[in-house]
């Protein structure tokens, strides 16, 4: 495959190695990989892209020579370069909380993305009881099968029409289990419904989440992480594993149950819990 040159990305607070791991590779998304030691290629929507830090730390980006479509401008918004990040941080209650501080500091490069909010819920769907490498593993079948080609046999991820288009067993072949029979229902509910998604991304958290929780393997979990990483509904607080274990050992909110802690969470850290969220799941992880 044939690459444009590198071109540098001004950013006012650049990533760090560490920050920019987390960010592509810490469960937000599942369509990066490391290519090489400090090449980062990850594919949204139609877009593919390489990322790396150069030795002065500045970032750069590469794409392939004949998806001339995807710009500077489409990877600044899809990596919310323009966003004063700094600003939300300090809307975050670091002050009052140390343990929120300590993770900020451990991580204070961490950025959130702007992925396309029918992708985001087709990886969340992808995610229940799985890791994020199988979760990569299951998308990049998913699209290989199902999707698109962008160029030279890189493929986007397939639209809910395709899916739908598709069976429960193909699905199923495709490494998907038990959520083949979900995410085929909630395709041929979406495509009974052209625009659904569409509207829902724009409607209020609460009123998106209830529209989500509608479809079929859609809990409060993979509902939140869709609209926190796909519509940038910012007071979404997922609660996974990880974040159970956080403010069980952190807060001492032993034996509280998930609804519980959800509201725990948007109340606490305010109408960005779900970035903050992301400094305390990276942390957890980072310290396990």
């Amino acid at each position: 495959m044939n690459w444009t040159d590198w071109q540098t990305l001004s950013i006012e607070n650049p990533f760090t190695a560490n920050s920019l791991r987390e960010t592509l590779d810490g469960g937000q998304a599942f369509r990066w990989s490391l290519e090489q030691e400090d090449i980062w290629q990850g594919t949204w929507g139609l877009h593919l892209t390489q990322l790396r830090l150069d030795p002065t730390q500045s970032l750069q980006f590469r794409h392939p020579s004949k998806n001339r479509f995807t710009t500077e401008q489409a990877i600044r918004d899809y990596l919310l370069l323009d966003t004063d990040w700094n600003a939300i941080i300090d809307q975050l209650p670091w002050r009052s909380d140390s343990h929120l501080q300590s993770s900020i500091q451990a991580f204070p490069e961490l950025r959130l993305l702007n992925q396309p909010f029918a992708e985001t819920l087709l990886g969340f769907m992808c995610s229940a009881t799985k890791q994020i490498p199988q979760i990569k593993i299951m998308c990049a079948n998913l699209a290989n099968k199902l999707g698109d080609e962008i160029v030279d046999g890189a493929h986007a991820l397939p639209t809910w029409e395709q899916i739908a288009q598709s069976s429960e067993e193909t699905l199923r072949s495709l490494g998907l289990g038990f959520r083949a029979k979900n995410i085929k229902r909630t395709a041929d509910l979406i495509v009974q419904d052209p625009g659904c998604l569409d509207t829902i991304e724009t409607l209020p958290y609460e009123e998106a989440k209830e529209r989500l929780l509608v479809f079929p393997g859609v809990g409060s979990k993979i509902a939140d992480c869709t609209l926190l990483f796909g519509a940038r509904k910012y007071e979404a607080f997922p609660v996974d594993t990880w974040i159970i274990k956080v403010l069980q050992r952190r807060y001492g909110l032993e034996g509280w149950a998930n609804p519980q802690l959800e509201q725990f969470g948007r109340i606490h850290l305010g109408p960005y819990a779900g970035y903050a969220q992301q400094f305390l799941f990276a942390y957890e992880r980072a310290n396990r």
